[in-house]
C-alpha cells in the first residue's frame, strides 16, 4: 500500500511539473470558454494524435504549418484537409480499429494520411521507405493493411498489395482519382463523427540484427510525452522546427506530432540534402533542427563555402536521436553551431530515457545525459541489482510510454516495471549515462570482455577516418576477435597496421581489432544506423580492401 501510494504522489508531482514546463513553453495560455469547449470536444471525440490538428487549428488557424516541395499550408488547412480525407475513406468502408499502412516519404501527404487515420480510430503502420518489394509486402501483411497509402515511386514495389479499402498516392507525379488531393476535394469538410475507439500507432523497430517488429502503444492520458522533452529542451510555442529525420520513424513521427501540438511550422523534405538542409535553415530562420546522427555528419562534412553567409543565429536547438551520437561528432558539431545540441537516449520500444543538454556534452561529449522528468533508469547485473556509478550492466528504463510488446508475440525483459534497453552502460558520479554497447554485441576475446563501441569511439577521433563500425567474428583460437571497418578521409593512406597501432597505444592489447576491412562507405538504414548484419556476412578478402 504504502509503495503504491509512494507511486501515486511521484505521478502527481510528475504532472504538476509538466503543466509548468507546458505554460513556460506557451503552451498553456488563456483562452476563451468557447475555444476551450471546442478543444475539450476534439480532444473526447478523437482521442490525443487526431485531436492535435483540430486544436492547432482552432490555436493557430492561419499560421503556416507545413513547408515542403509543393508550398506552404495552414493549420486551419491541415484540419481541414485532414477531415475531408477521413471522411472520403469512412465512404469507401474504413472502419475503427482497421489498419492504414503509410508508406511515405517527408511531405504533407504523410502528415494528412496520419491524422485522417487518426480521425477514423484506425490503426496505423508507419512503414519504412528504405525497405525492400518483399519486405514491404510481408511487413503490410503481418500487420494487417485494410487500405494503403503509398508515394507513387514505390508503386513497383507494390504488386499484389491490394487491401481491401483500397490504395492511394500520397506523392503524384500526375493527378488521378486514387490520389489523396482527388479524395480531399470530393468529400465534405466538416469533422468525422465519433470514431468510438482511439487510433494506434504501431512503428517499427529498426532491424538492424534481423527483421522489423511492430512495436505498438496506446494513446498517452498524461502530458508525460512533452513534459519529458521540456524537462531537458526549451521548445517554445510558434517557431520553425526543420525535421531531417524520417517521420516513419520514432524520432521525425514525435517531432512531426509535437510541432503541431506547439503550433510551430513544421519544413520538411522527401529526401535529405546537407547543402539544401543547411540553406533552408538559414532561409526559414529555423529554431530547432531535427535530425539523426548521420545527417549532422554530413553537413559538418561541408566546405567552409556552405557555410559562408548563412544566419545561423536563430537556431537554439539541434536535437539528436536514432543512432549513437558518439564524443567525436558531438564535439564537431558544438564546435560549427555552438551549445545548441540536445542528444536523447532511448528506443522504438522504452520511448525517452535520458538526454544530454549542451552543458552536460560540453563536459562529457560522450555522454548521454541525465534522465528526464518522470522517467527510471537503471544499470543492473546479471542477477538483476542496481550497480554503482562507473560499474557497467545492463540499462533498463521505466516510463508511461513503453510499447505494448511486439505485434508478432513477445516482449523485451522487464524487471520491477523497468523495461530492457537492450544496451549496457553505466553512470557516472553526476548522473549522467554512457553507452558502453548493445548487450548483444559484448564478444569475449582469450577470456576478456570486449564491447566493440569502446573501439568504435576510439577510432573515430583519428583525423584520417570518415566513419568506423566493429562487430565481433568467430576465431577458431580466441573464441572471437574484433573485426573494424574503417572508411577512410580522400587521399589518406591510413593502412590495417596504423589503425591497430592507434588502437594499440590507447587502448588494453586485447581491444586491438584483429580483422581491418577498408570500405567505401557503411551500411546504414535510414536513421543512421549502421546495419551489422550486413557487415557480418561480409567476406575478408586477402588485401582487407573492400568497396
Amino acid at each position: 500500500m504504502l509503495r503504491q501510494w509512494g507511486f501515486l504522489a511521484r505521478r502527481a508531482a510528475d504532472e504538476a511539473a509538466y503543466v509548468a514546463l507546458c505554460a513556460r513553453s506557451g503552451l498553456l495560455g488563456l483562452e476563451t470558454p468557447g475555444r476551450i469547449a471546442r478543444m475539450a470536444g476534439a480532444f473526447g471525440r478523437f482521442g490525443t494524435v487526431a485531436a492535435l490538428p483540430v486544436i492547432a487549428g482552432i490555436r493557430y488557424a492561419e499560421r503556416t504549418a507545413v513547408i515542403d516541395e509543393r508550398g506552404t499550408l495552414s493549420f486551419a488547412e491541415l484540419d481541414a484537409r485532414t477531415n475531408a480525407l477521413a471522411n472520403a475513406w469512412r465512404e469507401r468502408g474504413l472502419r475503427p480499429g482497421e489498419g492504414v499502412a503509410i508508406l511515405a516519404r517527408n511531405h504533407r501527404g504523410f502528415l494528412e494520411s496520419v491524422f485522417a487515420a487518426a480521425k477514423c480510430g484506425a490503426r496505423i503502420v508507419l512503414l519504412n521507405t528504405d525497405f525492400a518489394g518483399p519486405q514491404i509486402r510481408e511487413v503490410a501483411v503481418r500487420e494487417g493493411t485494410e487500405l494503403l497509402v503509398y508515394d507513387e515511386e514505390y508503386a513497383g514495389m507494390l504488386a499484389g498489395v491490394e487491401p481491401p479499402r483500397g490504395r492511394f498516392r500520397a506523392w503524384a507525379d500526375s493527378p488521378g482519382e486514387d490520389t489523396l488531393d482527388a479524395l480531399i476535394a470530393g468529400a465534405s469538410r466538416e469533422a468525422p463523427p465519433d470514431p468510438g475507439q482511439a487510433p494506434k500507432v504501431i512503428l517499427l523497430t529498426s532491424g538492424t540484427t534481423g527483421k522489423p517488429k511492430g512495436a505498438p502503444r496506446a494513446e498517452p492520458k498524461s502530458l508525460a510525452p512533452v513534459g519529458a522533452l521540456l524537462s531537458k529542451v526549451p521548445f517554445r510555442t510558434r517557431e520553425v522546427t526543420e525535421c531531417c529525420a524520417p517521420m516513419f520513424h520514432t524520432l521525425g513521427f514525435a517531432h512531426a506530432l509535437l510541432a503541431v501540438l506547439l503550433g510551430s511550422t513544421l519544413v520538411i523534405r522527401r529526401r535529405f540534402d546537407p547543402a539544401v538542409a543547411l540553406e533552408s535553415l538559414h532561409r526559414n530562420r529555423a529554431t530547432a533542427l531535427i535530425v539523426v546522427p548521420v545527417m549532422l555528419h554530413r553537413m559538418l562534412e561541408l566546405d567552409e563555402e556552405a557555410f559562408r553567409g548563412k544566419d545561423l543565429s536563430s537556431l537554439r536547438i539541434i536535437f539528436v536521436a536514432g543512432a549513437q551520437l558518439g564524443a567525436r561528432l558531438c564535439e564537431r558539431a558544438m564546435a560549427r553551431f555552438g551549445p545548441v545540441l540536445y542528444n536523447l537516449y532511448g528506443s522504438t520500444e522504452v520511448a525517452y530515457a535520458t538526454i544530454a543538454t549542451p552543458e552536460d556534452l560540453a563536459d562529457e561529449p560522450g555522454c548521454v545525459g541525465g534522465v528526464v522528468r518522470g522517467a527510471r533508469v537503471k544499470v543492473l547485473d546479471e542477477h538483476g541489482r542496481e550497480l554503482p556509478p562507473g560499474r557497467t550492466g545492463r540499462i533498463f528504463v521505466g516510463n508511461t510510454l513503453q510499447f505494448e510488446g511486439y505485434t508478432g508475440g513477445g516482449t523485451k525483459e522487464v524487471i520491477d516495471g523497468l523495461m530492457s534497453s537492450g544496451d549496457v552502460g553505466h553512470f557516472d558520479a553526476h548522473g549522467r549515462l554512457f553507452i558502453d554497447g548493445r548487450d548483444d554485441e559484448m564478444i569475449v576475446s582469450g577470456g576478456e570482455n570486449v564491447f566493440p563501441n569502446e573501439v568504435e569511439e576510439l577510432l573515430a577521433r583519428h583525423e584520417s577516418i570518415v566513419e568506423v563500425s566493429a562487430i565481433g567474428v568467430v576465431d577458431e583460437i580466441f573464441g572471437q576477435r574484433l573485426r573494424a571497418f574503417v572508411v577512410r578521409r580522400e587521399e589518406t593512406t591510413l593502412s590495417e597496421d596504423d589503425v591497430k597501432d592507434y588502437v594499440k597505444a590507447n587502448l588494453a592489447r586485447y581491444k586491438v581489432p584483429r580483422d581491418v576491412v577498408f570500405l567505401d562507405r557503411l551500411p546504414r538504414n535510414p536513421t543512421g544506423k549502421v546495419l551489422k548484419r550486413e557487415l557480418a556476412r561480409y567476406e575478408v578478402s586477402g588485401d582487407r580492401n573492400g568497396s
